[in-house]
């Protein structure tokens, strides 16, 4: 039997949720008998049924003696939303279970395979695994830091500009760049700019795609003087109670006092965010905040748009990182690539 083909068919499965299922992993749940596919599912909602049980609810015949595939180890604790899948699976005499990836939760982490194994049913795990982390990065970066997850966007000409001398920037990459953000935002929990990037572009941070129908990110400013405009969008649109405030200075917003917040640092910001489950935050700019992110280890994911541009002058995509020798400069690893139109996305993993 295909183990690869099959576990491959759990990340299609998990990637349909997408943007719903936060703070919960992406999950797909294949079942095989007789080397046929008897039943498919997916964690599709946070507090909603787990990819295995659900794939058991979709199944054409009993799954009695079949074999499992799912992209994360089953969850064997009670202390959750949803029931423990483990047991079930032994419930429904399950014979085998072959698993992408362990769970990093410590309330999991090798306990689901070992009751599994404890009540007679064969495991295997380890199939696909490199593509496992990097469909779940997130909520195993979360698990094991016990902090968000955090993904910078940055968008420049071929000499790394955002914007000219006037701060005019729209818009330096096309349609098909700009709407793959949109996408980009709608997977992610929260939106975040600086102070800047608010008083030059007056942005709404919203998702606006066709068919769009999660939760629409949080929008979160930070800044140190709290010098914003009050007929920004984001406090004046319909969505201004999912705006949130991260300032080193008094404000006077008319916004709901929990979402105006003053903080020391970055740190404390992120503290606070973990603390409302809000962990897996979007980077859209500016450059000072940006770098700020970058100086303090505090990013894990960067996609940068390059337009086949130049501007030879203008507002560069990064401020000074203080960077003194050239080996501890920081760097992209697992790098990705792709075109939207003319505009080329390199996206990889912060060293």
């Amino acid at each position: 039997m295909n183990h690869e083909y099959f576990i491959n068919r759990t990340f299609e499965l998990a990637s349909l949720g997408l943007g719903h299922t936060f703070p919960n992993p992406l999950v797909g749940c294949v079942i095989v008998k007789n080397g046929q596919i008897i039943g498919e599912g997916y964690h599709e909602k946070y507090g909603q049924g787990h990819a295995e049980i659900n794939a058991l609810k979709h199944c054409s015949e009993s799954p009695e003696g079949a074999t499992l595939y799912v992209n994360l180890e089953p969850c064997c604790h009670t202390d959750k939303q949803t029931p423990p899948c483990a047991q079930r699976l032994v419930q429904e005499k399950i014979k085998k279970v072959v698993i992408c990836n362990l769970d990093p939760n410590p309330k999991v982490n090798g306990q689901g395979v070992a009751l599994l194994r404890g009540k007679g049913i064969e495991v295997e795990h380890g199939i696909l695994k490199d593509a496992g982390e990097r469909l779940n990065e997130v909520f195993f970066y979360n698990q094991r830091t016990q902090s968000p997850f955090i993904h910078l966007k940055l968008a420049s000409t071929l000499d790394g500009r955002i914007a000219l001398p006037s701060g005019e920037s729209k818009w330096i990459t096309g349609e098909a760049a700009r709407n793959y953000v949109h996408y980009l935002r709608s997977i992610h929990q929260g939106v975040i700019i600086g102070a800047e990037t608010l008083r030059q572009d007056n942005p709404q941070l919203n998702v606006r795609l066709d068919h769009f129908k999660a939760e629409q990110p949080w929008r979160i400013i930070f800044t140190r003087s709290g010098n914003l405009p009050k007929d920004s969008k984001i406090f004046t649109d319909d969505l201004a109670h999912k705006t949130i405030v991260f300032s080193e200075s008094p404000l006077d917003l008319k916004l709901p006092p929990e979402n105006i917040l003053r903080i020391k640092d970055i740190s404390e910001a992120l503290m606070i965010l973990k603390e409302k489950k809000i962990m897996n935050l979007f980077l859209e700019g500016g450059a000072t905040l940006a770098s700020e992110f970058i100086k303090e280890n505090r990013i894990q994911r960067v996609s940068y748009f390059i337009n086949p541009s130049f501007l030879g002058s203008g507002k560069s995509a990064l401020s000074d990182l203080n960077i003194s020798r050239l080996m501890s400069r920081p760097k992209l690893i697992n790098l990705e690539s792709q075109w939207f139109g003319e505009d080329l996305l390199i996206t990889g993993r912060l060293q």
